[in-house]
């Protein structure tokens, strides 16, 4: 039932995005857009009380208990981000909003960079307390094997963005060299 909670969450919030976007792009009703996208984190509270149900009544830890905890996560931590992310490409696209805005070189790229990585590791470190959480509720007598596996995983990508964070910032994508044509001014002899 939570894997198939999780599915439903998943379309859900993919659904009510495009609903959202619909509303303020075609329909031209903000108002009501930023109602439909409100409802957004209702998804995420539902997977936690079902989940929280699910232990409760008895069920044992496993891989779906961790991978609703990894969900919530994701959603608090970078749900908002990829909403504005999607709205800006939307925005360009459909609606004559100006392109994204994405650094691609130097100190700024690497600022981006080390932004997403903290929105990863904040969604890691909120996962990992749901997940410590289910596991101080299930007792040591309780088989939370695949909830330590999951905690393992969220520590693995928060390595992994630390990393992707230092890259851009040891070694910084530099923007290519101009042409040779359009190195010097041109000027009348």
């Amino acid at each position: 039932m939570i894997v198939w909670l999780i599915v439903i969450c998943e379309v859900g919030f993919w659904v009510l995005l495009a609903a959202g976007l619909a509303l303020r792009y075609w329909a031209k009703k903000p108002r009501a857009s930023i109602a439909v996208l409100l409802c957004e984190p209702v998804l995420e509270a539902i997977l936690f009380v079902v989940t929280v149900i699910d232990l409760k009544n008895g069920a044992e830890p496993d891989w779906k208990h961790g991978l609703a905890a990894v969900y919530i996560g994701y959603s608090i931590a970078l749900g908002h981000y990829t909403v504005k992310w999607v709205d800006v490409r939307v925005a360009h696209r459909f609606a004559g909003g100006p392109p994204p805005s994405t650094p691609k070189y130097g100190v700024p790229r690497a600022i981006h960079e080390w932004k997403l990585a903290g929105r990863w590791i904040l969604a890691a470190v909120i996962a990992l307390a749901l997940l410590q959480g289910a596991v101080w509720y299930v007792g040591p007598d309780g088989a939370t094997e695949s909830l330590r596996d999951w905690q393992q995983k969220m520590l693995f990508l928060i390595a992994i963005n630390v990393a992707i964070g230092v890259c851009y910032t040891v070694f910084p994508k530099r923007a290519p060299a101009p042409a040779p044509d359009e190195e010097r001014p041109l000027t009348r002899t």
